[in-house]
């Protein structure tokens, strides 16, 4: 998706510049990752910070940086020092002192900290539109979802939560690395790679035909360049009744997916939104709009998914094709103007760094701790 410039565009701009440090075997091929049992861990973590758990500390100029604690690393910055060891052992909601006094604000980051500043190779949806997603796609506990475009994992995360263990979320994702830096972002999260979420890597045409029965899926989330070429397969894997989500980030790619679901005659009448949040700077009478909003990032399509051989009753009339052909529309869609992607290079890097952190939180889940780094942050400041 493009997104608009905003705040925390630019932060994480920082925090793909700062980089992360990789372990030495971060070039060898990186081992399996651990999988829960039963579904997802979706329980957030309590009690006191221990290492290999990640920590939001709120500078005092409010900063906000994360690390991944582990036992004698210490984080530099240009004001002094702050040791992880004094920040193990401490209870949630913390106030830590660095070396030069200045005093840190230690708060488990929440799911939506977390996919602001996660690695990232392909640009993540943002937390307003997931939020929008599970909702108008009525994404319940034990749902069977289809989701095609894993990216960076961030939508992958809300929907699992959404779900519950008793759900099953399979997620279809074309490039490898992609998958990669997907299933480490959320395994550094839930502790572990969920044994309720799969990850394919392959065309959603190709493959949803043969990785699930027809009439078997609840709900499907398209985020993905071109998501008119995939509402048939949709249609044949959904429940009558089910509901399909398509996230798109221009007009031209909101029309077309709209034209394509009606053309199908399988769904209802598409629904079109975009969410637009505005904070607000509140102190005694000071009360006014912040100067910066997060506005477009991308929009929402929705249809459900009408029984076989239902013809969906005329309700209103809409502009005629006649007045634009598909020669029109392709001129102006992403594939045709040129989309710019990430490198090989920085993909395979990003993949290390998340599968490396998804490793580490495995570990300290399993009381294991690793080696000390090298001083520094082991994350990168939002």
């Amino acid at each position: 998706m493009n997104d608009d410039t905003t705040a925390a565009d630019e932060t994480a701009a920082a925090h793909e510049a700062a980089g992360t440090v990789v372990p030495e075997q971060a070039g060898a091929a990186a081992p399996e990752l651990p999988h829960t049992v039963g579904g997802a861990p979706h329980t957030p973590r309590r009690g006191p910070f221990r290492a290999g758990d990640r920590v939001q500390l709120t500078g005092p100029k409010g900063k906000l940086t994360t690390l991944s604690l582990e036992r004698g690393v210490v984080y530099h910055t240009h004001r002094g020092m702050l040791a992880h060891d004094d920040v193990i052992g401490q209870p949630d909601g913390s106030v830590i002192r660095a070396s030069s006094g200045d005093e840190y604000l230690a708060l488990r980051p929440l799911l939506n900290d977390y996919v602001m500043s996660m690695p990232r190779g392909a640009a993540i949806v943002y937390p307003k539109d997931a939020a929008q997603i599970v909702a108008f796609a009525d994404v319940f506990p034990g749902a069977r979802v289809v989701e095609a475009g894993v990216g960076s994992g961030a939508l992958s995360l809300w929907l699992l939560r959404a779900i519950g263990p008793t759900g099953s979320l399979q997620s279809f994702e074309r490039r490898d690395e992609f998958a990669a830096i997907a299933r480490g972002n959320v395994g550094t999260f839930l502790g572990a790679v969920p044994e309720n979420w799969s990850v394919t890597v392959g065309d959603l045409v190709e493959e949803l035909p043969q990785a699930v029965e027809p009439q078997s899926i609840d709900r499907v989330v398209l985020d993905m360049l071109a998501p008119w070429e995939c509402v048939d397969e949709a249609a044949d894997a959904l429940v009558p009744g089910g509901l399909i989500v398509c996230y798109v980030a221009t007009v031209t790619q909101l029309s077309r997916t709209a034209e394509a679901l009606r053309d199908t005659g399988r769904f209802t009448d598409p629904q079109s939104s975009e969410t637009l949040v505005r904070t607000w700077h509140v102190e005694g009478l000071a009360v006014r709009p912040d100067h910066r909003m997060v506005a477009h990032t991308g929009f929402l399509v929705t249809a459900r998914r009408l029984a076989d051989g239902v013809v969906l009753p005329n309700l209103k009339r809409r502009a005629g094709k006649a007045e634009f052909s598909d020669e029109d529309v392709e001129a102006w869609t992403p594939g045709a103007v040129g989309e710019r992607g990430a490198s090989d290079k920085k993909l395979r890097k990003v993949a290390r760094q998340a599968a490396a952190q998804a490793r580490k939180v495995a570990a300290a889940e399993a009381g294991v701790d690793e080696a000390p780094a090298a001083s520094g942050p082991t994350d990168d400041a939002r």
